[in-house]
């Protein structure tokens, strides 16, 4: 059995435990590049070995080097900062190093006329040029609950932003007719691409059912898009994305009303897709990444994610048509928010608690058996 699927297996039979994350201890490095940021959401790597990009949910964006300096950067959108809404995902342009754009998503509006939103802007030195807005969700709700708001680039060029269903309008995720509960797609300058699934009806919609998804990844190699989102009390869930497709919220849900009250009766119905991975009770996912580097030997196609209440970075490996979870780096602690894999194969994660961890990859000097 390949290593790595026995550490899983280990973990969850709850044998040798504390074996196996030794030898795991052995080969991976966890250091705090700062703990004093102010609940960050989300993390860019600039390149060129020129640092990072976090933003925070006050509105603040940073440029943080690799020895934790940090610097403001100036001209940022102004941000409804309230309960989840804020300054949400930056993601820079596939031609960062030539255009030197950007993009960020957040809520914008008040308590009673907000949305999700996104701005494309040039970072120049530490400072936001030429920004414009181009989407604002359609329409607009009240309170500050359930934005969505990652951001992910497909091979073609076109941008997708996760959209959350605004927590008191669920019923508007099965409608064609709002973009709430959505998973949009755009072309880089705003406009719709023709080839959506739905033109004429819902011109930036590429899916639909989805309750309030707060990670989105493309797989570099496949090209699939996996979307993760939030259920209420029980029922998160893990989505291959296919365009036109609908994944059932809250028509069908593996969980219940935070007040134990059944929001629906039906798991599974026709036309509706059910998800690769859910989980019960909640872990609350929140940031994804895809692992498609070479600095963890055999990670190859794993899935990390966040996990909000659990408080852990999780490790899902690819076994048959689903995964294994497991727990790599019990090290990382907190309300986990953001994980993204870099160019050298290392992993930087965000929670919210303000810590901002670097995991590298060391060789091990001896590989042992654990039975």
């Amino acid at each position: 059995m390949p290593s790595n699927l026995h550490f899983v297996k280990t973990v969850l039979l709850g044998a040798m435990i504390l074996a196996t994350f030794s030898l795991e201890a052995a080969n991976y490095q966890v250091t705090t590049i700062t703990d004093e940021l102010e609940q960050p959401w989300s993390i860019a790597e600039l390149p060129d070995n020129n640092g990072f990009l976090v933003t925070e949910k006050t509105g603040r964006l940073l440029h943080i080097d690799n020895k934790g300096n940090t610097t403001t950067i100036s001209g940022t959108p102004k941000v409804f900062f309230k309960s989840q809404g804020g300054l949400l995902d930056v993601i820079l342009d596939p031609e960062f190093a030539n255009n030197q754009r950007l993009y960020l998503s957040y809520s914008g509006g008040d308590a009673d006329t907000n949305r999700t939103t996104v701005v494309r802007a040039k970072l120049s030195a530490d400072l936001l040029s030429d920004s414009e807005v181009i989407l604002e969700v359609q329409p607009s709700k009240k309170k500050a609950a359930h934005f969505g708001g990652k951001l992910a680039f497909l091979p073609d060029g076109t941008l997708l932003l996760s959209v959350g269903e605004g927590f008191e309008y669920r019923e508007q995720a099965q409608s064609l007719n709002s973009e709430l509960g959505k998973l949009l797609r755009i072309n880089s300058d705003g406009t719709a691409p023709t080839d959506n699934p739905f033109p004429d009806v819902a011109p930036r919609v590429y899916s639909y059912g989805h309750r309030n998804p707060q990670g989105l990844v493309v797989d570099p190699v496949e090209g699939t898009i996996w979307m993760a989102e939030h259920g209420p009390k029980g029922g998160d869930e893990l989505n291959r994305i296919v365009p036109g497709t609908n994944y059932g919220w809250p028509a069908i849900t593996y969980g219940l009303d935070y007040s134990g009250a059944i929001i629906s009766p039906y798991t599974e119905a026709e036309g509706m897709a059910q998800p690769v991975m859910y989980w019960v009770p909640s872990i609350a996912t929140s940031g994804l990444a895809i692992y498609r580097a070479t600095a963890f030997s055999g990670w190859g196609g794993s899935l990390l994610t966040g996990a909000l209440v659990d408080q852990k970075l999780y490790r899902l490996a690819p076994e048959g048509n689903g995964f294994v979870q497991s727990e790599p780096f019990p090290e990382v602690t907190g309300r986990v928010r953001d994980v993204r894999v870099l160019s050298d194969g290392s992993i930087a994660v965000l929670t919210d608690e303000g810590a901002f961890f670097h995991i590298t990859s060391t060789p091990l000097e001896k590989t042992a058996a654990v039975e």
